[in-house]
């Protein structure tokens, strides 16, 4: 769940465009063909320690070699306090590279570590994508061949031990921090306060801090592996499971105005309810009327559909999801799987059955919207080309934009309606702008928007629509910079103090 204590720090460190595929590998078996997956009663019937994790990892990548691929969150430390690896198997028609134009997605579970339904949820979720996969699935079959799937079971593997290791009933709070006592989703930097200081300005909206991360003490192994995941690969769409309630929760997690319950609408909010409300209606009961989690009124969300804004249902400071959004291109929401964080063993086959359905449809989501490639009149990539979004059914502009990947390739997730959709990549190359008409049909990929844009002493459009201020772009790019030199400037002063 996502209530604790607030961990205040700061942290800085240098990213480029990256090459997504330098990511180290998972040590593990040969794969074989003729490796037997795991089997059914070993699946659902237990908890699984580390070591089983792994070892169930590597038998869906064993049983089905051609799909699957391994590796471990690379950092600096590698590993967590206790030596542990963060380890993550891709399912994939090509699983150990980005194929451009299809989108990057990832569940995140067991971020607090008593926190464990989603852990085993994972396990089952690769176990079944790999049998339906061999057995003919097509829906499943579209799925794997369209879109890079990265899961990883655990992100506190040592706040796990730490839980499991107690008798009896289990605690609400022990093992949920790592081994160093950090909320992992308190821990991470807190972009939304420059976001919101940025509101109604020129200022950037979008990757913030990218070209400075903070690189602090304060800073968890676990949480600077992540942190430079998410800068390596290009991840459209994400989850992160957690456990104490049930419900999906969308941005933003920190309230505007500091109130510690707040609606506070991000500029998607309307595609983030749409993200929310498509794992809440696949799910058994969460949109439907259960017994609630506890006894306070701020916990009935079945109104709602089944979601709730993260800040309005509480204030959640430096939190993952919030930095997903404001750091990357990848959206991402929370999952509350259950009241009981640490469920018997024997509960868990009902909570596979109750997500299975819910787990695959959100898969779906990185399809919604539009995608396409950026390039030059020559054909070569563009990369972080800068793609702007106005919502022509309601005429007001979406205030946070979206880059191109390494390949010049990019994904906008969008509700249904009509949109004008400006790619730009000052200063060397002009902008350019097109109409498009959204509907997000199910189980099929994104409508391709792609753009060639001319170099900016060769500006030319045949159209209106497709006309763009230049000189007005190229002055906001050179505030732009002129602010992300500041805050690099600034936050590099607060390192050094802070040391």
């Amino acid at each position: 769940m996502r209530r604790s204590l607030n961990f205040v720090f700061t942290v800085l460190f240098v990213m480029r465009v990256p090459d997504w595929n330098n990511i180290r590998f998972c040590s593990g078996l040969p794969a074989s063909k003729g490796d037997r997956g795991p089997e059914d009663n070993d699946h659902m019937v237990r908890h699984h320690s580390y070591e089983e994790v792994l070892d169930f990892m590597d038998r869906v990548h064993r049983r089905c070699p051609d799909i699957t691929h391994l590796y471990n969150l690379t950092g600096n430390p590698d590993t967590t306090v206790e030596g542990r690896r963060l380890a993550v198997i891709v399912i994939s028609d090509h699983p150990e590279r980005h194929e451009i134009g299809e989108p990057e997605f990832k569940y995140v579970a067991n971020m607090h570590g008593n926190e464990v339904v989603g852990r085993e949820l994972l396990l089952d979720l690769m176990r079944y994508m790999c049998d339906e996969y061999l057995t003919g699935n097509k829906d499943i079959q579209k799925l794997i061949k369209i879109t890079r799937i990265h899961f990883m079971p655990s992100m506190n593997p040592d706040g796990w031990e730490k839980a499991n290791r107690q008798v009896g009933a289990k605690s609400w709070l022990v093992g949920r921090a790592n081994a160093q006592g950090i909320d992992l989703n308190r821990n991470f930097p807190d972009l939304n306060r420059i976001a919101y200081s940025h509101e109604g300005t020129a200022s950037e909206n979008n990757h913030l801090l990218r070209d400075a991360v903070i690189n602090n003490a304060e800073l968890a192994p676990e949480t600077k592996m992540v942190i430079q995941w998410l800068m390596k690969i290009p991840f459209v769409s994400s989850a992160n499971l957690h456990g104490g309630d049930l419900v999906a929760n969308y941005p933003y997690d920190e309230s505007r105005t500091g109130k510690a319950q707040e609606y506070t609408k991000c500029p998607d909010d309307a595609t983030f309810r749409y993200l929310a409300h498509s794992y809440a209606e696949k799910h058994a009961s969460m949109a439907k009327h259960h017994p609630k989690c506890d006894i306070t009124d701020d916990d009935d969300f079945t109104e709602d559909g089944g979601i709730t804004n993260g800040a309005e249902w509480y204030s959640v400071k430096r939190g993952m999801q919030d930095f997903n959004y404001l750091s990357s291109n990848c959206f991402e929401i929370t999952l509350e799987l259950g009241c009981n964080k640490f469920p018997e063993a024997s509960d868990l086959i009902k909570y596979w059955n109750d997500n299975r359905d819910a787990l695959l449809n959100y898969m779906w989501m990185s399809h919604i919207g539009v995608k396409g490639k950026v390039t030059n009149e020559n054909g070569d990539p563009i990369a972080d080309a800068v793609i702007h979004v106005k919502n022509l059914t309601n005429g007001e502009d979406i205030d946070h934009d979206i880059t191109s990947a390494h390949d010049g390739d990019y994904w906008r997730l969008l509700i249904p309606g009509r949109y004008k959709v400006t790619a730009c990549a000052l200063p060397k190359y002009g902008c350019l702008s097109k109409e498009v008409t959204v509907e997000n049909p199910d189980h099929s990929e994104a409508k391709e928007v792609s753009f060639i844009l001319p170099r900016k002493n060769n500006l030319a459009s045949d159209d209106d629509d497709e006309e763009f201020d230049l000189k007005q772009s190229v002055d906001d790019e050179l505030h732009i910079n002129e602010v992300r030199q500041l805050l690099a400037d600034y936050y590099r002063n607060l390192a050094a103090k802070n040391k």
